[in-house]
């Protein structure tokens, strides 16, 4: 199998960064510990320092970022601003100097110092926003990918039309907010399963990612080339050779000067690093700068011989949970730069590839595959979890039946339903009982707005507001209530 760069036809090869950004429907749902607390902590520490680094750098321009449409709805809902300022200003500041004031009467100055710095993060985010209309507006501003509506795994969804209705209303809402769209697309937890790919090119997808690290090997040359399906889009194969250098267990957050993310104080902030010492920001960026150096030089070897490694990260993951992960990204451009790798926007990968002629899916990846743990469908379809598969099936088959009496309030509770987060959230018990509550206020919901239309507003606060439910008349023939 050729390993050929993008488009070059041999040499040297390429690296591309996706960045996938999203979060669960959290705005207006609860606050602490589980709710829309999450999003003002993603938006501090991570979405506005991402944003001013693409904004300011120009090696950033080749990232590849995808933002769901779910959580442009929420970052751009009425009120977003307000609440997100009262956070800092009060909820933040609140406790950062009750820690601070009490590590100051034990005598424990190191861990009062690492408090200080990590305030900094939310009074420098309290800046960003003094005179902004919009929360993470430049993030968005940069986002050249979309996905589904509500991040909903598409293999599990019961209908063609409920595929063709996450597709349609998340790419629209994209257009919407930037203009022209190339095509690209995150495929929710890397979901991909062959019989998608009609619906896929029917949307105008011309390219994702899917993990086919089980059907090629882990590390295996064949992942440094994208390939076809039968109907057109390009398949960028997610590298792990590389994404488990910093997303795995014992990867590079591990390392003793990294800020600890498990020890926690009184209001869970979190002062010290992995090493049990007092978390030091100089310390810190120092070993981002060296582990940055360290990935580079991996890169550097994987595609040596040519090919397009693509590494994928959650954005989330860079400054919410790796606090130092956004310093690393800038040092992993700058590193880049000055030794010659070459970094690649995935569209821009894609269309070399389109040029050069992409070989189709190997026969062993045309199956179900996702990024999950296992890589199938069990996080989100597993025994722990078969309850919300089958009534958000039972469900979307049920709003489908009811054709025009279906309302928008009706389609917004199957989309929030539907959405991954509430079964992942569930697998992994790290939310309480909050995904279950999730997912049973918006059946109740929807049931009732079945059961009586316009009983409820059309509105779902910030949730896909330009819906448009699709036609009854256009409909597949096979979702009437006989199929059922």
């Amino acid at each position: 199998m050729s390993s050929a760069g993008p488009g070059d036809g041999g040499g040297p090869g390429a690296l591309a960064i996706v960045l996938h950004t999203h979060l669960p429907y959290v705005e207006g749902f609860d606050t602490w510990p589980f709710g829309e607390e999450w999003l003002w902590e993603a938006a501090a520490t991570c979405y506005l320092p991402l944003g001013e680094l693409l904004d300011r750098h120009a090696g950033a321009r080749a990232l590849t970022v995808s933002v769901t449409p779910v959580l442009a709805d929420q970052l751009l809902a009425p009120g977003v601003v307000d609440r997100f300022r009262t956070f800092l200003d009060d909820t933040r500041e609140d406790v950062y100097g009750r820690e601070i004031d009490g590590f100051l009467a034990g005598g424990h100055e190191d861990e009062a110092r690492s408090l200080r710095a990590l305030r900094e993060h939310y009074r420098t985010a309290r800046r960003r926003t003094a005179d902004a209309a919009e929360v993470a507006g430049t993030l968005l501003r940069h986002a050249s990918w979309t996905s589904s509506a509500t991040h909903a795994v598409l293999p599990l969804l019961a209908s063609p039309g409920g595929v063709a209705t996450q597709l349609r209303a998340g790419i629209d809402a994209h257009r919407r907010r930037r203009g022209p769209w190339a095509g690209g697309l995150w495929l929710p937890e890397c979901a991909y399963d062959p019989r998608l790919d009609g619906a896929l090119v029917d949307h105008g997808v011309r390219t994702t990612c899917v993990d086919l690290t089980d059907p090629l090997g882990h590390g295996s040359p064949a992942h440094l080339t994208p390939y076809a399906t039968a109907a057109g889009t390009m398949l960028l194969p997610i590298d792990r050779a590389l994404m488990d250098l910093v997303w795995s267990d014992g990867a590079m957050p591990a390392a003793a000067p990294y800020r600890d993310t498990h020890r926690r104080t009184t209001f869970h902030l979190q002062p010290w690093s992995n090493d049990g010492h007092a978390w030091d920001p100089a310390r810190a960026g120092r070993r981002a700068r060296v582990d940055a150096a360290t990935f580079v030089d991996a890169a550097i070897a994987r595609v040596a011989d040519g090919g397009l490694a693509t590494v994928a990260l959650d954005t989330e993951f860079l400054g919410h949970w790796w606090i130092e992960g956004v310093g690393w990204l800038e040092a992993v451009l700058d590193e880049a730069a000055a030794r010659g790798l070459r970094i690649v926007h995935a569209d821009d990968a894609a269309a070399a590839a389109r040029r050069a002629g992409p070989p189709p899916l190997p026969a062993p990846a045309r199956r179900t595959t996702t990024w999950g743990t296992p890589r199938d469908l069990s996080t989100w379809s597993g025994p722990g979890v078969a309850e919300l598969a089958w009534e958000a099936r039972r469900l979307e088959l049920d709003v489908l039946a009811a054709g025009p009496r279906a309302t928008p309030r009706a389609w917004r509770e199957l989309l929030a339903l539907q959405s991954s987060d509430w079964a992942f959230l569930r697998t992994r018990g790290t939310a309480g009982d909050y995904p279950e509550r999730r997912f049973a206020g918006h059946a109740e919901a929807l049931r009732l707005e079945l059961a009586a239309p316009g009983t409820l507003d059309a509105g779902l606060r910030g949730l896909a507001p330009h819906l448009e439910p699709p036609d009854p008349a256009t409909r597949d023939p096979q979702l009437s209530p006989a199929a059922r």
